[in-house]
């Protein structure tokens, strides 16, 4: 086999491997996972619907990001989301989508999402919902095999349509959030017909928590840690992701950090811009600092906010 087709075979079974989707300790499961994002501070509806309304303006980012850069078939990942507080200040709604494409499978995650904000005396509590599905679809015929004849690759893969839900908690102040959320609720298998079936277990949640705050150090320097923790149930790894996270907040308008994720031993260096109160332009570069290192030269990836609307102003900035 030639360097594409190894790999074509690498990369299928490092994303099934090591995918925090459903049901990893079934052998008919079908397994989506969660694709990792590294700007996920900047766009926190793809880890949690109870974020929709928090930046309390119409609020639109899109995102683009190249994964294990310089690997033949590697991920490409793109994901548009919005969302928005209700007049009453106490709804919201959004909508998350994301596309994916990895070697010759492609995948579209579409989620609409509700939130309900109750006011604390020194924040805001929501919660979230979200609902939506999500599409997978292998073309086994662009693979390149030592037996192109073989029955199992000569036709494509059945699109799979699987419908979830999921649901999460945010509290948010000035200077301090804290965020939990299940992404799914629903697993799912193949059947000996060929076809999907759903169940819910327990064991096959992933639990996403995250956590940060602000600290003041001078009217032109601020410093922003936090931390994410993704957990998962049916994992014999049960930490698939940990990361830490620091940013420095040059006068509200320049952000720059730091992450290490240590499931993956990457070093992340975030670069944010804050051209005016309503426009962000953002890029961020992962480095594998672990076995990944000998055969990608890492991750990019590039985002863009803007908010309908804002009543966010230069002299009342929003930093969650």
């Amino acid at each position: 086999m030639n360097r594409l087709q190894y790999t074509g075979i690498i990369l299928f079974i490092l994303i099934n491997c090591s995918s925090s989707g459903q049901g990893r300790a079934d052998s008919t499961a079908i397994s989506l996972g969660y694709p990792v994002y590294s700007q996920y501070l900047h766009n926190g509806l793809l880890i949690n619907p109870a974020y929709a309304g928090s930046r309390e303006a119409l609020s639109t980012v899109v995102s683009y990001r190249v994964q294990w850069m310089g690997t033949d078939g590697s991920p490409r990942l793109q994901s548009i989301s919005l969302h928005s507080p209700m007049k009453d200040d106490k709804v919201a709604l959004g909508l998350n989508a994301q596309f994916m494409q990895y070697g010759v499978t492609k995948s579209t995650s579409i989620y609409a999402v509700y939130a309900y904000h109750i006011r604390l005396k020194n924040g805001k509590l929501s919660f979230g919902l979200k609902a939506g599905a999500d599409i997978s679809n292998t073309n086994y015929t662009k693979l390149l095999l030592i037996n192109s004849s073989d029955p199992v690759f000569v036709t494509s893969e059945k699109p799979y349509v699987l419908p979830n839900v999921g649901a999460g908690m945010y509290f948010f102040s000035d200077r301090i959030f804290a965020g939990f959320s299940i992404p799914s609720f629903l697993s799912y298998r193949k059947t000996g017909t060929g076809s999907t079936q759903a169940y819910h277990s327990f064991s096959q949640y992933d639990l996403i928590a995250t956590a940060g705050g602000l600290i003041t150090i001078s009217c032109t320097l601020k410093f922003k840690p936090s931390v994410l923790i993704d957990y998962s149930l049916q994992s014999t790894k049960k930490l698939t992701q940990f990361d830490i996270n620091g940013n420095l907040i040059i006068n509200d308008l320049i952000w720059a950090g730091v992450s290490w994720r240590t499931s993956e031993q990457v070093v992340v260096g975030l670069f944010q811009l804050e051209i005016n109160p309503q426009l962000m332009v953002g890029v961020s570069y992962d480095y594998p600092a672990g076995r990944m290192n000998s055969y990608s030269k890492g991750s990019s990836e590039f985002i863009i906010r803007y908010e309908f609307g804002s009543k966010i102003s230069a002299a009342n900035p929003r930093y969650f």
